[in-house]
């Protein structure tokens, strides 16, 4: 298990700082956690002096020696032996020439000309406040546009123009009428929050990721359209951005009291478990590179991430359905709304329907069509999505309402009214994924490996030249690999790839058959200065993974991958490449305010077989192999049995044994709190008999991953 190095550098500029460090990083002092010795990354000793990469200026390298001669000696034997000066240090740099060149390529191919979109943003503008900045109860910042002001000018050279201009786009904010009765609440979060106007009261598609931000869009709606109450609400899919905003909306004891329906599609809750809970540790430190959490907003930090400005830093919340839409065609009627849905598995999430309003001749599309090509597989991490039944469901919703349809809108990004309109977008976006698809199974089938495919791969020059089927979000590159995978696997049939070393190992060997590392980074820098900035990222951090502590490895991989984030017209890779640059300066960044909080989350909400799930899951088995037993656990509406072999846990819903080793009568209060290994909680909630030292046992392997929030990512 990879764990943080935990500390930050004391030798940033004020320049560094106001290019868009942390601001834990800008305040702190940071040395090693617990040890008090260097982190691997750029900084001071705790005895003040410089650390391995000789960044600090020459006037703190040498120690006041009373021998001046002694002291010129010293000066020369290091000078002889430390690494060839190559100017490299902490600073964000500006684009190079080979950045600004390949820019402004950018211009050539697209017709910046066509503002079709930016109206199509604009359109219906009801109110806004001057500044957007949404906090939570702690003064904690939860979402900001005020911090994204600077968007208001022409794009500087160390951002991709299409980029920068979809930015602007996404920082458009305020609540818009869509349809007569629809209104949008666009800009308060990474999603888009939908109010349909019933006969008495709304109905809320979508209530974004955050409690705050939810709270302040409704406050919005009821300002300026009116304070009615709420009759149901709306997921349209299994991920967070789509229902973690719910309690800023309504209260789990309202649905309750006043019967307000949760709708959602089948298999919802499933998936919004196995996604969120199963794999969310790694899911939640990925996302702050996908999401440029750890970045400041500016002109070399972050931007937008295609289908909204970003992740909002508040609490998320949940409420279980309470109604669940089962197939395509089925309708309901809420508060005199007629809805009609289309299920739609495996598009963008493994659970999402889109929904068609007969009334209104009004087709929302969840987010099946977005402003942006979209992912068949995300940068946090998730099972890849299927690119053919993406464009075949997309296909179907032509087919079902095409001819009708006069608006359509979703959750993220902005609507695109008239029907000629309507039919081009939603034929181009399945175009474009069906093309994905089907180009990558053609190479793949000439043998042609995931990486040499995403090397290859490009939309044909007119869906190249779609604004909406632009690069923001997903990448043609990087879903073209999550074909592969979701055909072939992990392996491209090359045996040497079968039991490769670890990247660690790998490196120190390629390190010892290169030999002189110093020479290495000179070639690599000569390169840098050429601009092949992908191959100097690669060549530096491989002497990274052989040695974390190559100060000047680790500050020229910083500069290659900052010249890449500039030139990525991907919010997300832009994201993941300046977040990587980020912490190989100044070292993993563990601020909390870097990411949204549970309140009431999900977890909660977890059946006793996801929570039996969840406990082999956060079970290190290789501390109890040698633990075997059984265990009747005994619920008040249900019984499993727990097989433990080898330390691997296993269950059975629905039996008892007659003879078990152990029987643990609980509740589902009682399972979290063996998942917590909370022992004051086990033992007011667990009534054990037979052998009672098995359960202790059992928690000797039930580590969690506390150690292992913030783990490395670019480096071991």
């Amino acid at each position: 298990m990879k764990k943080a190095v935990r500390f930050v550098a004391i030798i940033m500029s004020a320049a560094v700082m106001l290019a868009g460090c942390s601001a834990a990083v800008q305040e702190s002092v940071g040395i090693a956690e617990n040890s008090g010795q260097q982190g691997s990354g750029v900084g001071e000793t705790d005895s003040g002096q410089q650390g391995s990469g000789g960044i600090a200026e020459e006037s703190g390298k040498q120690e006041s020696v009373a021998d001046e001669a002694d002291s010129k000696q010293q000066e020369t034997d290091e000078a002889e032996a430390s690494p060839a000066d190559l100017g490299l240090n902490t600073d964000v740099k500006e684009a190079t020439q080979f950045t600004i060149d390949a820019n402004d390529q950018v211009y050539a191919l697209l017709d910046f000309d066509d503002e079709s979109e930016l109206e199509n943003a604009k359109r219906g503008l009801i109110a806004a406040p001057d500044e957007l900045e949404i906090k939570t109860d702690t003064g904690k910042v939860a979402w900001s546009q005020k911090a994204y002001a600077f968007l208001e000018k022409d794009a500087p050279h160390t951002a991709n123009p299409s980029l920068w201009r979809n930015a602007q786009l996404n920082h458009i904010y305020g609540l818009f009428e869509v349809a007569d009765g629809i209104y949008q609440v666009r800009g308060y979060d990474m999603s888009n929050i939908t109010f349909i106007k019933g006969e008495t009261g709304w109905i809320v598609y979508d209530p974004l990721m955050t409690v705050e931000c939810a709270q302040a869009a409704f406050d919005l709606v009821k300002e300026n359209i009116g304070d009615y109450p709420v009759k149901a609400v709306l997921y349209s899919h299994s991920h967070v951005d789509h229902y973690g905003g719910v309690a800023g909306i309504v209260s789990e004891e309202q649905v309750n009291d006043e019967g307000i329906l949760i709708i959602a599609p089948e298999g919802f809750e499933e998936h919004a478990v196995c996604e969120n809970v199963y794999a969310g540790n790694a899911m939640a430190r990925r996302a702050s590179y996908q999401y440029g959490t750890l970045l400041e907003g500016n002109e070399t930090g972050s931007l937008c991430i295609g289908i909204g400005m970003g992740q909002s830093k508040g609490n998320t919340s949940y409420i279980s359905p309470n109604t669940t839409i089962e197939r395509t065609g089925q309708t309901l009627t809420v508060d005199g709304v007629i809805m009609e849905f289309q299920l739609t598995p495996g598009t963008e999430a493994p659970a999402e329907m889109n929904t068609w309003f007969p009334q209104k001749n009004a087709l929302w599309m969840a987010e099946n069509c977005t402003g942006t090509l979209h992912n068949l597989y995300t940068l946090r991490g998730a099972e890849v999505r299927d690119g053919q039944a993406w464009a075949e469901f997309l296909m179907e919703t032509l087919k079902l309402y095409g001819d009708k349809a006069e608006v359509v809108f979703q959750a993220h990004n902005w609507p695109h009214w008239e029907n000629k309109n309507i039919l081009k977008y939603i034929a181009n976006t399945a175009a474009v994924y069906k093309f994905i698809n089907d180009q990558t199974l053609y190479y793949l089938n000439q043998g042609y490996t995931s990486t040499e495919i995403a090397n290859m791969i490009k939309l044909p020059d007119e869906l190249e030249k779609v604004w909406y089927t632009r690069q923001y979000y997903g990448t043609v590159a990087h879903n073209s690999k999550a074909v592969y995978q979701k055909y072939m696997g992990w392996y491209d049939a090359n045996p040497v790839h079968l039991r490769q070393l670890s990247p660690s190992e790998s490196a120190k060997k390629y390190v010892e058959y290169l030999g002189d590392t110093d020479e290495v980074l000179r070639k690599a820098k000569e390169d840098y200065d050429k601009g092949e900035y992908q191959w100097v990222a690669e060549i530096t951090n491989m002497l990274v993974f052989a040695d974390p502590d190559n100060t000047e490895a680790r500050l020229l991989c910083a500069d290659a991958l900052e010249q890449l984030g500039y030139q990525a017209e991907s919010g997300t890779w832009r994201n993941a490449y300046l977040c990587a640059s980020q912490e190989l300066r100044f070292g993993t960044n563990t601020d909390e305010a870097t990411r949204a909080a549970s309140k009431g989350g999900l977890a909660s909400h977890m059946t006793p077989l996801m929570i039996l799930q969840y406990i082999g899951i956060v079970t290190d088995t290789m501390k109890i192999q040698d633990l075997t037993f059984t265990a009747n656990i005994i619920l008040p509406d249900d019984s499993y049995v727990l097989f433990v072999k080898d330390g691997v846990v296993l269950y059975e819903k629905g039996a008892l044994l007659d003879d078990p080793d152990t029987t643990w009568t609980t509740n589902k209060a009682g399972l979290f709190a063996i998942v917590n290994k909370d022992e004051e909680a086990i033992s007011r909630l667990v009534t054990q008999s037979g052998d009672e030292t098995l359960l202790a046992k059992l928690l000797e392997g039930v580590t969690g991953f506390g150690d292992a929030k913030y783990f490395n990512i670019v480096e071991p």
